[in-house]
């Protein structure tokens, strides 16, 4: 663990956002990394499958969300809106 210096206004942001999702402010700014980290490897990935993908790591226990292969990420993304087309129905 160590420590991450941010601006005024971030800080500012993450307080806001920890306070409307319920969320410590290290828990929001470890949410927006993740968010960040894997859209930057995976931009192929909406936002919906991003938290998706998220989601089924926490499910399995996968610890290191970062060495999803781009295959997996991709058909979890078809998956998804496929999911999201027949709902829609």
């Amino acid at each position: 663990m160590g420590i991450v210096k941010i601006s005024d206004l971030m800080h500012d942001n993450l307080r806001d956002a920890s306070d409307a999702l319920s969320r410590s402010i290290n828990a929001q700014a470890e949410h927006w990394l993740r968010v960040g980290m894997l859209s930057e490897l995976h931009p192929e990935l909406t936002y919906g499958d991003i938290c998706q993908l998220m989601l089924r790591g926490a499910r399995t226990g996968a610890a290191e969300l970062s060495f999803v292969k781009p295959e997996a990420a991709t058909a979890a993304s078809v998956t998804a809106r496929k999911a999201i087309r027949k709902a829609a129905r």
